[in-house]
């Protein structure tokens, strides 16, 4: 195991001096300076076990995922260098990074025919993606990438025949004016399965789909909906779970996680009720490898679970959640539970969500049994103090040496 160790050290140093691909991949040029304190302290941190990256064919994800949420933006920019040293400082071991947003943006430049058709790849984010993945590995930070779904505007554009039709012409479009793709159409189902084909193919170690469900629209627009792909006698629920376990079957030679983010409700859902988007928990627990429930508190509306302001009560909503959850997951094979918790404050809605209110959700999820979490701000931005800092494990080598025993 150790000449294994030194073996991968010195190929990460000797990649570092050779090649552009350095620990932070960038190259030192005059028009790069001056760096900043924190890019600086990172780039200078010495190697120990736990920045070695791991061997390919062996990565698997940490015991318990402790991730933050970072959008395109934030991971082709030098904000990611202060995000790898919140990781190397704090508990966090994992990033979840947008590689298709819900605007249909990709993180990169695809090869895949469909996102070069419909322009996916004229705003791309980052153009050093597997530098920035080498990185994350050699800090032994897990990649997880994420791949919105059923909202793509740019996808519904592009193939108007994938597109939720308006019943008076034309593309039909959310609230926002978001235009969708139909889920009911296999196509775009596959093209979300060659999306993450290829990032596994980058160095992205897990893949997690978002948007997989209809629109969560008021009934009298969606009344204007037309799904020209909708099989005869097919339900919302049934082509949600026919498509997610069509992904699973296309990704599973990957040998890599499959996982998908679902609304925080579907698990105290009763009666088979698929709100309205075609999700219910169980289609999902007993498919994927891991579940997401997004169980931000200022989603719930108020009196959910007899909580009048279901936002001030960041324990107690979470708690809630998630033992539904589990209770509802009593089955051979059921899948893990990751709930995304909220670290952002809503408009101006009250409670701020200060480091308390954040460590309030990840107690309640500790409580139940539960050590894997993702934070969620749209912004990637994340406040150290609501992290416990990172501790070295200790060998038993190092506290003999500690101690002056043998």
């Amino acid at each position: 195991m150790h000449t294994r160790v030194r073996t991968a050290s010195a190929l990460l140093l000797w990649a570092a001096l050779c090649t552009s691909r350095g620990l932070f991949a960038q190259q030192w040029s005059p028009a790069r300076l001056p760096v900043t304190p924190a890019e600086l302290t990172a780039r200078l941190r010495p190697l120990d076990l736990r920045y070695v990256p791991p061997d390919p064919d062996f990565l698997a994800p940490p015991p318990g995922i402790k991730a933050l949420y970072v959008n395109a933006w934030a991971f082709g920019s030098n904000k990611l260098w202060h995000l790898v040293d919140l990781a190397d400082e704090t508990e966090v071991n994992a990033l979840v990074v947008d590689v298709k947003d819900d605007t249909g943006c990709l993180l990169y430049e695809s090869a895949v025919r469909t996102a070069r058709d419909v322009g996916a790849n004229r705003c791309i984010r980052a153009r050093d993606v597997r530098a920035r993945l080498d990185t994350l590995h050699a800090h032994g930070v897990y990649a997880i990438a994420r791949i919105v779904v059923a909202k793509d505007p740019m996808l519904a554009n592009g193939k108007p025949g994938w597109s939720v039709q308006d019943m008076g012409g034309g593309l039909w479009r959310d609230r926002i004016g978001s235009a969708w793709v139909d889920a009911h159409n296999d196509s775009v189902w596959i093209y979300a399965a060659q999306l993450a084909a290829e990032a596994v193919s980058l160095g992205f170690q897990e893949v997690q789909f978002d948007y997989v469900r209809f629109p969560d629209e008021p009934r009298e627009r969606m009344a204007t909906a037309i799904f020209a792909a909708r099989r005869t006698g097919d339900s919302q629920r049934e082509t949600v779970r026919r498509q997610v376990r069509m992904l699973m079957q296309r990704l599973e030679p990957l040998g890599v996680p499959v996982t998908f983010d679902i609304f925080g409700l579907t698990a105290s859902a009763t009666g088979g009720s698929d709100l309205g988007i075609g999700q219910v928990w169980e289609d999902f627990i007993t498919t994927a490898d891991v579940v997401l429930q997004m169980v931000y508190p200022s989603h719930y509306y108020r009196g959910a679970y007899g909580i009048p302001v279901p936002n001030a009560a960041p324990y107690r909503v979470v708690r809630r959640a998630l033992e539904d959850a589990i209770q509802r997951s009593q089955l051979v094979g059921a899948a893990a539970i990751r709930p995304y918790l909220q670290a952002f404050t809503l408009g101006r809605r009250l409670q701020r969500y200060t480091p308390h209110e954040i460590r309030e959700q990840i107690r309640a999820a500790e409580d139940v049994g539960i050590n894997s979490w993702v934070l969620w701000n749209p912004r990637s931005v994340y406040q150290r103090d609501a992290l416990r800092p990172y501790r070295m494990p200790v060998t038993a080598a190092a506290a003999s040496a500690a101690t002056g025993e043998p």
